[in-house]
């Protein structure tokens, strides 16, 4: 029943996960009313960030806004937080040094007495272990600690632990991975010998674990025999061992500037299962004859042994194919006629040609950035993405399909990509429609590689390219196919990098079931399985996002801390976002974002407008809007919170 009091309208008592500003006040999302209750600053009541929270919630007067307080914390997302310690400018008094975390409203306060072997700006884990409620912040106490903030491991290790990725070997594990080293027997067996025909690798230059080789030689005048050899990873790593539970938790290498969190021991990840040069090597592989008009005329899978002629690096490669000559040149130039051909079929089909710039650094002996380069896909990379491309598209067809080209019902792992959410895609081409493109919503893949050839080379390419991928659905892995709409493939797996993918050691595992033994299990048995394959899936799926995530923070991190040294200089940036207060400028050279405050453009008093795609001035009426471009001078760099302070300086660019 309802009460009236100083007429507010108290109705309900609810649960729900708090989120809670860097102004202390927060909203708890309301399932049944699928509304969010606003929780003033001095109402939260000790809760923090993604708390499950009880709240007593009610509505105003006029009975349209909800608001509420905390009465309980249910249970707290964590008591563990990262964060950086201040021990400076403390007075002689204080008792606590304080811990602050930028995903928290409040700084966790350590006492001074446990503090002496802690510095200054060392990056911590802390603990809270309570909070007094004549405190205005909980008390903590510091379980771990990386290293000064700011500096490369500190970084790295920190984010690993915030996110909760494994990043060492027990010693145990490590003992598993040097038995099967030092146990390994090459043998043949049943595997078909390849030896003896011109195989090799193609990575960048400082990699170190090389998952996939390929294969060539000429039959006839208009016949090639083409092999895609992939690491044999899952003839040493047997299901249930310790290394496997140790892959299956990480379910992916993770990939730093400089430095790799490897899924395997380095004994085995970069050793045993890496395809090197000159060595006996165990392999998973596609062999297909295809003709001179890139018709696969006969397909071939199992398990192989090979032996790589030639270590390639992706510059090598291409160097070889702009000037017609050098180490393996038929080979190559062979290889890159058909992955042309294989690209135009792709795309003939409906398949998205979206091709991402990428931000490389250069390191120095203490892992400072010292300079960087733009690096995009060039016809090396592109030969061997389509021949990894055409691997699995053919090993998931092979697994789905009967010999008859109706579905067999086998279980298998696919990597499935949905159709683009709709209201991202109107919101993608109301972003650009002012800047003079068009998106045709009826044949939208044509229309979505149309725009992407008409952008390519402007500045405002990277922006929206970036809008692109946000609009589109997000890849996962699934035993229910769906296809993979950005590929325009019917059946598509993850097979050709098992060193480094989880998924991919299920996707042989699976494969090589189908190869060698009839499926005798009941119909209980088998949902039993596809339960198990699913939840499996889902598990690669949800580490595969942490790990971009990951990936993504640290690279922000080494790009906030190579510009300091361009603090000062004027840059030329394409607007990206904007908020009440600001506006986010993607800085061409560096291809990263920076921001500049509202209130510091000096020219006008600018407003949001209603669309929130554009700013207007107060007094002269000029709009800036997404995609436009600006000079800005770079201010001020905050390493701590990753952020880029410019200010805006040119207005008639």
């Amino acid at each position: 029943m309802k009460k009236k009091r100083k007429n507010k309208y108290y109705n309900n008592l609810s649960t729900g996960f708090i989120n809670i500003t860097n102004h202390g006040y927060a909203f708890v999302h309301i399932k049944e009313f699928q509304k969010d209750v606003f929780i003033p600053k001095n109402k939260t009541h000790q809760a923090l960030e993604g708390d499950l929270v009880k709240i007593r919630f009610y509505y105003n007067g006029k009975g349209i806004k909800m608001e509420g307080e905390v009465l309980k914390i249910i249970k707290r997302k964590t008591k563990q937080f990262i964060g950086i310690l201040k021990k400076s400018n403390i007075k002689s008094d204080d008792k606590y040094g304080i811990v602050y975390n930028n995903n928290i409203h409040v700084n966790i306060l350590v006492s001074m007495k446990k503090l002496d072997k802690y510095h200054h700006n060392d990056k911590v884990l802390v603990q809270i272990i309570s909070w007094p409620k004549k405190l205005r912040n909980p008390l903590g106490k510091i379980i771990k600690v990386f290293g000064s903030s700011g500096e490369y491991k500190t970084e790295i290790y920190s984010l690993l632990e915030e996110y909760k990725m494994s990043y060492k070997f027990s010693k145990k594990m490590e003992n598993e991975a040097k038995k099967i080293f030092s146990e390994q027997i090459i043998d043949l067996g049943s595997r078909r010998d390849m030896r003896n025909v011109n195989t090799f690798t193609i990575d960048p230059l400082n990699a170190k674990d090389f998952d996939d080789a390929l294969s060539i030689r000429k039959l006839n005048t208009d016949i090639w025999e083409i092999g895609v050899h992939i690491s044999d990873v899952s003839h040493y790593i047997k299901e249930g061992s310790l290394l496997d539970k140790e892959a299956y938790s990480r379910a992916t290498s993770i990939y730093f500037v400089g430095k790799v969190i490897p899924m395997f021991p380095k004994i085995l990840s970069n050793e045993l299962c890496s395809l090197q040069p000159k060595k006996d090597k165990l392999s998973f592989s596609y062999i297909f004859n295809i003709n001179s008009k890139g018709e696969i005329l006969k397909s071939w899978f199992g398990k192989t042994i090979i032996r790589s002629d030639r270590k390639f690096t992706y510059e090598e490669v291409q160097c070889i194919i702009n000037k017609k000559k050098g180490d393996y040149y038929e080979d190559i130039s062979t290889l890159f006629s058909f992955s042309k051909i294989l690209i135009q079929n792709r795309l003939k089909n409906g398949g998205i040609y979206l091709e991402k710039v990428e931000v490389k650094f250069h390191l120095d002996e203490k892992n400072n950035p010292i300079s960087l380069h733009l690096e995009k896909n060039n016809d090396a990379h592109r030969l061997i993405e389509e021949f990894m491309l055409l691997t699995n598209r053919k090993i998931s067809e092979f697994v789905s399909l009967n010999l008859n080209g109706i579905p067999s019902n086998k279980l298998y792992i696919y990597r499935v990509h949905d159709k683009p959410d709709f209201q991202k895609i109107l919101f993608l081409k109301k972003i650009i429609e002012p800047l003079g493109y068009f998106l045709d919503l009826k044949n939208l893949k044509t229309a979505i590689n149309h725009l992407l050839k008409q952008i390519k080379g402007k500045p405002e390419q990277n922006m929206i390219e970036n809008l692109i991928l946000r609009s589109m659905s997000k890849a996962k892995y699934s035993t229910k196919n769906i296809g993979h709409y950005g590929l325009s493939f019917i059946y598509y797996t993850h097979f050709t990098s098992p060193i480094r993918r989880y998924s991919d050691i299920i996707a042989h595992r699976l494969l090589y079931y189908y190869l060698n033994k009839k499926n005798n299990k009941n119909e209980k048995e088998k949902l039993k399985t596809i339960e198990c394959y699913e939840k499996q899936s889902q598990h690669c799926s949800y580490k595969e996002r942490l790990a971009i995530d990951i990936e993504r923070e640290f690279l922000k991190f080494i790009q906030v801390k190579y510009i300091i040294k361009f603090i000062g200089k004027e840059f030329y940036g394409i607007i990206t976002g904007f908020t009440d207060w600001s506006v986010y400028i993607d800085l061409l050279l560096f291809q990263t974002e920076g921001m500049v405050r509202l209130r510091d453009i000096k020219e006008d008093s600018y407003i949001l407008n209603s669309d929130n795609y554009s700013i207007i001035g107060k007094k002269k009426r000029k709009t800036y809007y997404l995609g436009d471009k600006v000079k800005v001078k770079l201010m001020d760099v905050n390493i701590e919170k990753k952020q880029i302070i410019l200010d805006w300086i040119d207005y008639n660019t």
